[in-house]
């Protein structure tokens, strides 16, 4: 209470935001599909703002967006480049943002441990080498990630490389190329968002209620993601067409996969074409959960409509999108493709590590835990060595499922206890369902990227499990980086000091390097914070206030803190 009403009072003075969602969301009447803006390029500026969304009629809703008003910008990224982001906190309250999905370093993944106070500009960046898929980048505060993403802080990540580009797949983004989040909302008398069960009552894609959109008759791509807090999703179409499923969360798999079905929990992503070419233009089809039926566990399959497990949309069949066939495009896709690209897997014979978590706990009243241990920021629960291929086995309590996510790499799943792996999720995974009393193996390469400081994290993707304790955390070590015995000076100078525009830095001993910097004003107020920062260029500071500045610098191979101060004229 004590937030939103600090919230309220920030919005009372704000003068200019986009509103794109419709007022009208009575049931039957459509509202068009918002689709994101895009951000393509090697340089990204993301400003996390509180906002609010005129949803309904009455009261306009309390929100939070990046670039805009509810959820965030497509990023277009390219494999093979060096990306920069410009994280600005623009909102009343401490956030991180992690980038779901990518292989990265630890120091630049954004999650629980980098946190970005209120007015502060966080700047990692890191080589693109993921193949072409959809991500998604969104907020990991420790006890804070289900209300930070209910407010609708996200986005989507499109990342496209040359063995995409070759294959005849729709990707005109908005036109044949669709990105989907789905989720739900509750409302109270006033309009504000709700928290009090761990189910939405309202279905809402991209952030519209009620949605439609209009698509060419031809082959569609839709790239879906559930941005549940727990709801899973049973996916298929109203008159029971198949589809393929040509991706999921890693990349493309080898070749489509035919399906009327595709079950989609929560951090999931799926990508599907679609053969809207047989409808007539004008006719219509709907995107359905075919979530009635499901038995004890099933995310969203509870029976109760209200109290901390109740929705209106539980243990029902329910329209996810209405679908609109219009004319075809020029150039239209009307042929699916019979093969993809060529994955080669790591298998269990590969690995030469194993490692065992059980989900524990989460009896009436109590939360999950990994191992009956909760969450600890300061506990290092996994040590993994670079280049270790490795095969993780996950057992599920019979208390509920859980969907399982891993950090900075993608995974092959080699065995499921419940029966066969499902073709649809055959290609690189970072996050699976498992369900109630179910055990699941899979194997990855932990390779590139060795820090002993900043951890990798690994947790259930739903958001009250995941902030309840049903986490953990790992770090990559490089035994190679350990043996050295002369530790570099590392003593550093800020010049020009006083400044202007930029600043640069240059440590004692050549051979020194910066791990991390901090900058803060004199009443210790963060305002930039440079995970391995590249140097050359310097640090501008034109839009520092005139007056005193403090600069944290961490060294990369002791991790030892030195700090200056510097003057902004």
């Amino acid at each position: 209470m004590i937030i939103h009403s600090i919230k309220l009072r920030f919005l009372y003075l704000t003068t200019a935001l986009v509103l794109f969602f419709s007022v009208n969301s009575a049931i039957g009447q459509y509202n068009a599909l918002h689709i994101p803006d895009t951000l393509s390029g090697t340089t990204f500026n993301l400003n996390m703002k509180d906002s609010f969304v005129q949803f309904r009629t009455g009261n306009q809703t309390i929100t939070a967006g990046i670039n805009g008003a509810f959820w965030g910008p497509t990023l277009i990224m390219q494999k093979g480049d060096s990306v920069h982001m410009n994280v600005h906190n623009f909102l009343n309250d401490t956030t991180t943002l992690h980038w779901h999905g990518m292989h990265l370093p630890a120091v630049m993944d954004g999650g629980p441990h980098q946190t970005i106070p209120p007015g502060t500009i966080w700047q990692p960046y890191w080589k693109v080498t993921n193949n072409a898929t959809t991500f998604w980048y969104h907020p990991h505060l420790h006890m804070k990630t289900e209300e930070q993403l209910i407010d609708g802080l996200g986005g989507f990540i499109i990342i496209r490389d040359a063995a995409e580009a070759a294959l005849a797949l729709p990707r005109t983004y908005g036109v044949d190329d669709i990105p989907l989040a789905l989720t739900s909302r509750s409302f109270n008398a006033s309009n504000a968002f709700t928290a009090t069960s761990a189910y939405g009552d309202y279905e809402m894609v991209n952030g519209t209620l009620n949605p439609e959109v209009t698509l060419p008759k031809q082959y569609v791509r839709l790239r879906i993601l559930n941005v549940e807090m727990e709801r899973g999703y049973n996916l298929g179409f109203s008159d029971n067409r198949s589809f393929y499923v040509i991706g999921n969360d890693g990349g493309l798999l080898n070749a489509p996969v035919s399906v009327t079905r595709v079950k989609l929990m929560v951090g999931e992503r799926v990508e599907i074409l679609v053969d809207l070419g047989p409808d007539a233009v004008g006719s219509t089809v709907d995107l359905m959960a075919y979530n009635a039926g499901f038995p004890l566990g099933f995310p969203g399959g509870e029976p109760n409509t209200t109290g901390p497990f109740g929705s209106l949309l539980n243990n029902i069949n329910f329209k996810v999108l209405h679908i609109n066939v219009g004319a075809a495009t020029a150039g239209a896709i009307t042929t699916a493709p019979t093969s993809l690209v060529t994955n080669t897997y790591w298998t269990a014979a590969d690995a030469t590590v194993t490692r065992t978590l059980n989900v524990t706990d989460g009896t009436p009243g109590t939360p999950f835990y990994f191992d009956h241990a909760n969450f600890n920021l300061a506990t290092i629960n996994q040590n993994v060595k670079l280049n270790n291929v490795e095969k993780w086995t996950v057992v599920n309590n019979n208390i509920f499922g859980h969907s399982f996510h891993i950090h900075d790499v993608q995974f092959k799943i080699i065995s499921r206890s419940s029966g066969p792996v499902s073709s649809y999720e055959s290609g690189w995974k970072d996050t699976y369902y498992l369900q109630i009393g179910e055990t699941v193996s899979f194997v990855a390469k932990f390779d590139d990227y060795a820090d002993a400081t900043h951890p990798f994290m690994y947790h259930c993707h739903m958001a009250p499990h995941e902030d309840g304790g049903l986490m953990g955390q790992f770090v990559v070590t490089d035994a190679a980086g350990v043996a050295a015995t002369e530790k570099a000076n590392t003593d550093f100078t800020i010049f020009p000091n006083p400044a202007n525009t930029k600043i640069y830095v240059t440590f004692a001993d050549p051979l020194a390097q910066a791990y991390y910097i901090r900058i803060t004003n004199a009443l210790g107020r963060t305002m930039y914070m440079l995970p391995r920062p590249q140097l050359a260029g310097g640090i501008d500071v034109s839009n520092f206030a005139r007056g005193t500045y403090y600069m944290q610098v961490t060294d990369e191979q002791t991790k030892q803190t030195t700090t200056k101060q510097f003057v902004k004229m």
